[in-house]
């Protein structure tokens, strides 16, 4: 079964922290950029204390040596599964697992708050309607340099397990429960179907972490999960 991932993007690692505990049976959480800079590594430490799995999610693109650097530091505290970005390129990506040590690593393909017209853009290229095949090319090489697997928006998950076979991660962000707000995010879908496009890790924020009960949508989003295999 998939696993769910809950993304702490919170303000602070007390707000982090006493989500979790409203979160008995949570498994994994997320760390994205705005709480690690604010607090570091006092929230990991305050997860893995709890049994909590840590996925880092800071998208490290940057010269080899730099982000070798950051993940042997990642390594170093720990974390469970951490992200670098596939257009930092193939060196940058072996560079990467070479300094990985435990912790898993996954390539963020395109970022799921891009829209097709948006992606080509900024990237200066022709734009076309199907963002699907450049995320699998993008998919093929970062596995190729090594990692555990991708980031992908669940529109693109069932091409890429069809590129990469049935073993590396797909961990898809942009998972809205039937009737939640998008927010800023373009390719959505709910989890059912992440995981019957192959997703392996689904990851969920808002809906979980604005609920009035956390918990009860938290153990819906993992009942659907389990009903979709």
């Amino acid at each position: 079964m998939a696993d769910l991932i809950v993304a702490l993007d919170l303000a602070s690692a007390d707000e982090a922290l006493a989500m979790v505990d409203q979160l008995p049976d949570l498994e994994w959480a997320k760390i994205g950029p705005v709480l690690f800079v604010r607090e570091g590594p006092a929230v990991v430490r305050g997860l893995k204390q709890r049994g909590i799995k840590v996925f880092l999610d800071l998208k490290w693109y940057d010269i080899p040596s730099t982000v070798a650097g950051a993940v042997a530091a990642a390594a170093d505290q720990g974390i469970d599964l951490a992200t670098v970005h596939s257009l930092g390129g193939q060196q940058m990506l072996e560079a990467a697992v070479k300094a990985c040590g435990t912790t898993k690593l996954v390539a963020v393909t395109v970022l799921t708050s891009y829209s097709s017209e948006r992606y080509w853009n900024t990237v200066g290229r022709e734009s076309v309607t199907d963002l699907g095949p450049e995320v699998s090319r993008l998919a093929r090489m970062a596995v190729g340099a090594g990692v555990h697997g991708v980031v992908t928006s669940v529109l693109e998950v069932a091409g890429v397990r069809s590129a990469l076979g049935p073993e590396p991660w797909i961990v898809t962000p942009g998972i809205r429960p039937a009737g939640a707000d998008s927010g800023d995010q373009q390719r959505t879908a709910d989890p059912g179907a992440a995981v019957r496009a192959g997703a392996t890790h689904l990851v969920v924020g808002r809906p979980i972490t604005r609920a009035e009960s956390p918990d009860e949508v938290y153990k819906s989003i993992k009942q659907e999960m389990r009903q979709a295999r």
